[in-house]
């Protein structure tokens, strides 16, 4: 009864004392102050340098914080703290873009839900995965890679060229410059499987040669092969991923403690936890990631404003996503607070917001 007389809930005159646990009550006039939880959440909630908190969800609470005439203080917390700290009395309610499960129904309890959406799928832009596939050819582990191997061949024909410099001349001779250039183009050829018969050792030593780097050359194209399909099956597959369905077997990402994560886990697909969707988003750009699961206005408006070239998010969502505030299980704050964002959510003011912020979505 505490905080409901202290907003002018009461039905009657607030007793100056508990007969329950024998604490001091607040009278009608005296105001209550709440600690509100909050997290940046962009475009429900944004934080400014200052401090200060702004977007769709702070809005609406600050109008329903009129409207039962309390006073608040904004707690920033980590996700999984805005739930703890309902728990722990802490904090008096969260508020953010907040996601009712049923397993944090059991802890907490929610208000009416103000906004309804699901979980969305971001991947790279369709080109986007051309340009990183390139980027691997011309990259510092494949250049390090292709100067290794011109060092061998450079072994290789420096190893033939000594053997046949003198016994056969006319295929390896003529001044070092020229017979170590010709010994690298046969091991390069014969490396190759091309053959051209152009050039080929005669001596006992070189044949040893050939012959050694013949087998050597096999697994040496093997493991280049092998490397270079690799890397184009990973890009064939991120760009297979249309829908949860494709979500098997891809790196995916999605936000630590979140619904998302639940609703993976709860569908068997394995995916890593990082702290922000900006450094989901961030890992998913560098192509660390296949793919990033979240919520889709939340994917949607950061794709928006940080990588709107490199990165797309997809248009079919799953998972319904209902936002509300969170409150300690039993709240009497509970009841006022539905009535105020019902009352709000029929206004023309949440109808303009929600163009504003997020287009026609939802």
């Amino acid at each position: 009864m505490f905080i409901a007389c202290a907003i002018g809930l009461c039905a009657g005159p607030v007793a100056a004392q508990s007969a329950d646990d024998g604490r001091a009550m607040p009278s009608d006039e005296q105001n209550i102050r709440l600690d509100v939880g909050t997290r940046a959440a962009p475009p429900f909630v944004f934080t400014a340098e200052d401090g200060s908190f702004s977007g769709i969800s702070i809005t609406l609470w600050e109008v329903v914080a009129e409207s039962l005439g309390v006073d608040y203080d904004y707690r920033p917390r980590e996700l999984r703290e805005l739930f703890s700290g309902l728990e722990d009395g802490t904090l008096d309610i969260s508020v953010a873009a907040l996601t009712v499960t049923a397993e944090r129904e059991r802890r907490v309890d929610f208000s009416y839900p103000f906004y309804s959406t699901g979980l969305a799928i971001a991947v790279p832009a369709q080109g986007g995965r051309v340009w990183s596939t390139l980027e691997r050819f011309v990259s510092w582990p494949f250049l390090t890679a292709l100067a290794a191997l011109a060092l061998v061949l450079l072994g290789v024909g420096v190893a033939v060229w000594l053997f046949e410099r003198r016994a056969n001349p006319e295929e390896f001779g003529g001044g070092p410059v020229s017979g170590l250039g010709s010994g690298f183009w046969w091991a390069a050829v014969t490396m190759t499987t091309v053959g051209y018969g152009d050039k080929s050792p005669r001596t006992l030593g070189g044949r040893l040669v050939g012959l050694v780097w013949m087998f050597a050359g096999i697994i040496i194209i093997s493991s280049f092969t092998a490397a270079i399909a690799t890397s184009l099956t990973v890009d064939q597959l991120a760009s297979r991923i249309n829908g949860v369905q494709d979500l098997d077997g891809a790196r995916v990402a999605t936000i630590r403690d979140s619904a998302a994560a639940e609703a993976l886990a709860a569908r068997g697909i394995g995916f890593d936890e990082i702290d922000t969707v900006d450094a989901a988003l961030a890992a998913l750009a560098d192509d660390r990631v296949d793919a990033v699961v979240y919520d889709a206005p939340l994917l949607r408006y950061r794709v928006g404003e940080g990588w709107p070239q490199a990165l797309q998010v997809l248009s079919n969502t799953f998972e319904r996503q209902d936002y509300a505030f969170a409150l300690p299980e039993g709240s009497e704050l509970r009841e006022p607070i539905n009535r105020a964002i019902l009352d709000y959510l029929s206004r023309a003011d949440w109808q303009a917001m929600r163009r504003r912020y997020l287009g026609g979505e939802g």
